[in-house]
């Protein structure tokens, strides 16, 4: 059953299109995911999708009765309370549990936080009875268990499914599709994200390959022209000059200029190196009410912490653990109600929170980095263009920009104070993957230290070495094994209780016990990882270069001396990748 066509639609901005001559048909039991950077009309393309918005050309036709549900980036809630602007049955209170929002059924929506919206938003879209569901980033404001369970529900709705996400994890588990929009045009690859991925690539090889055989074509007609008598060099006049402009030309402009270079943006003098001590937490709680916990649960009491010279720390825990609050704590932002927070005298915190609170809406972006009335350096020029903004995106009011590009322009403006210490909340809430790519590339080499605050597992298990758990119930502890070990024992079933087995016979020996493999050290197995990491590189560039002479080898003599190289460099490979995945499965625990 078709459920919704586009027919060549196009929805342009002043500057640039965001899409043009888009055709897509959406039919019962299609999963599509929608990809491209931040924007590119994702947003738009789903509003357009859902009945939203019109686009500027072409048609949108829709099945007859067909029924759709619209999760939008930021949704607007009917006044009311949050069971009120669900539903009242059984069902809308399950859902409201199972997003975090039990608690709040009976609150007014204007009293809720954008992240609470959100999810009351999510519930009224899951809870209707519809053929077609348009979801932008529904796993934003969800915690894992929440995300699991989102996962596990859509995977078995009947009808037709179109989704934005960032969550690598949800992209490949329940799309069969992929839409990418990029540079206004669309493109359409089938299959997940890790089929979305190659095939991207691949696509990259081969507008790459035209390019050049494009080129090429053009500078050989060119040098036959050239080379024409005298006598002729009239006629061809019109058709040298056409080879000439295809030589002297430029190919379609790529997608960004660069890949996003955060490292570039630590320029000298560079970020200050961390003493021995970064921050040390002794007996910190905070509540509800006046913060002090008086008449209302505390968040988290007694928590003694102590984050390590470039050490990586996730804070997980349900919605409402207290984990935002931990951070402004750890900031300066938030004096807590009990214990107290020992800041080393070399740190140099900067914070990339969540909401944005450092953005004022009216300045364009140049004034938010060389501040307002002051032209932008050099440096800060280039600092920009790294980051994606161009000399037109550099002129625009932050209020105009995708919720994308102000996660962007705030995520330059923390990595250009030079940080040590990096309090990340929620990061990956509305950036494109290729930026949260970047990110994590960025945290692989970075000395300084990070405390992340995430619900995405894939970052989570990219960046993260230990973890703080706030069980939403003021308690805090330290799960062994690190994100790997705590996310193994979170999503492993919970087994019954063995029964006694059969009585030993009297007198008999008791068994030895099995011998245990002696424990290495979180931080030892963590260094032996990386190394194996690096030695995987290498192995593979090594066997992908012998490949690349054997398939250049110009006689019979040079393929039979390199014949063998391939394979003892794949023999390598397979060596250290499974010395790799031992180590990892160790350092997960068990």
């Amino acid at each position: 059953m078709i459920l919704v066509d586009l027919d060549g639609v196009a929805v342009r901005r002043p500057d640039r299109p965001l899409f043009e001559d888009l055709s897509l048909t959406v039919q019962s039991g299609d999963r599509i995911g929608v990809m491209g950077r931040n924007g590119s009309g994702k947003s738009t393309l789903l509003r357009v999708i859902a009945g939203d918005a019109e686009p500027e050309e072409g048609t949108v036709r829709r099945g007859r009765g067909v029924r759709t549900a619209f999760l939008s980036q930021r949704p607007v809630l009917p006044a009311g309370t949050v069971q009120a602007a669900v539903g009242e049955h059984w069902e809308a209170a399950a859902i409201l549990d199972r997003l975090g929002m039990g608690s709040l059924r009976d609150a007014g929506v204007a009293t809720l936080s954008g992240g609470q919206a959100k999810r009351v938003a999510l519930a009224r879209a899951l809870v209707a009875e519809v053929d077609l569901l348009v979801l932008d980033e529904p796993t934003n404001h969800l915690d894992l268990d929440a995300i699991a369970w989102l996962e596990d529900r859509l995977a078995t709705y009947k009808g037709g499914l179109v989704l934005v996400s960032h969550d690598r994890h949800v992209l490949d588990r329940l799309t069969t599709r992929v839409l990418e929009l990029d540079r206004g045009r669309a493109h359409t690859y089938e299959g997940g994200y890790e089929a979305y991925l190659a095939a991207r690539s691949e696509r990259a090889e081969r507008e790459a390959v035209a390019e050049t055989v494009r080129r090429n074509l053009a500078r050989a007609e060119l040098a036959w022209l050239r080379r024409g008598a005298p006598a002729r060099t009239r006629k061809p006049k019109a058709r040298i000059a056409s080879a000439t402009a295809i030589v002297e030309g430029r190919a379609p402009a790529p997608d960004r200029a660069a890949p996003l270079d955060l490292t570039a943006t630590r320029r000298r003098p560079a970020t200050p190196r961390l003493g021995d001590k970064v921050i040390l937490v002794h007996g910190v709680g905070h509540g509800f009410g006046d913060g002090d916990g008086v008449g209302a649960p505390w968040l988290f009491e007694g928590l003694d912490l102590d984050l390590e010279p470039g050490g990586r720390l996730a804070v997980v825990g349900p919605n409402g653990a207290g984990k935002s609050t931990l951070l402004d704590i750890l900031a300066g932002r938030l004096t807590p109600a009990a214990g107290a927070v020992d800041t080393g005298a070399t740190v140099r915190i900067a914070y990339y929170d969540q909401l944005g609170r450092e953005l004022d809406p009216t300045l364009r972006v140049r004034d938010a980095v060389a501040g307002r009335g002051n032209a932008p350096s050099w440096d800060q020029l280039k600092l920009m263009e790294r980051f994606w903004f161009d000399d037109d995106a550099q002129w625009a009011t932050i209020a105009t920009l995708s919720g994308g590009e102000q996660r962007r322009l705030q995520l330059l403006l923390v990595l250009a104070q030079l940080p040590n210490v990096l309090l990340l909340d929620e990061p990956t809430n509305d950036l494109d993957l290729d930026t949260l790519r970047a990110l994590e590339d960025f945290l692989d080499d970075w000395p300084g230290s990070a405390v992340i605050v995430s619900h995405d597992r894939a970052h989570l298990e990219r960046t993260a070495e230990d973890v703080l758990l706030l069980d939403g119930h003021g308690h805090a502890t330290t799960p062994p094994g690190g994100f790997a070990g705590y996310d193994a024992a979170r999503r492993a079933p919970k087994l019954p209780m063995a029964s006694p087995g059969p009585k030993k016979a009297a007198g008999a020996a008791p068994a030895p016990p099995p011998s245990q493999p002696k424990l290495r050290s979180p931080s030892t197995l963590r260094r032996l990882l990386a190394q194996a990491e690096r030695e995987v590189a290498d192995a593979t560039a090594a066997r992908d270069a012998l490949a690349t002479q054997l398939a250049a080898g110009e006689d019979h003599l040079t393929a039979a001396r390199l014949a063998r190289g391939p394979a003892a460099a794949e023999v390598r490979l397979t060596d250290v990748e499974e010395r790799w995945l031992a180590l990892a499965e160790e350092l997960g625990g068990p």
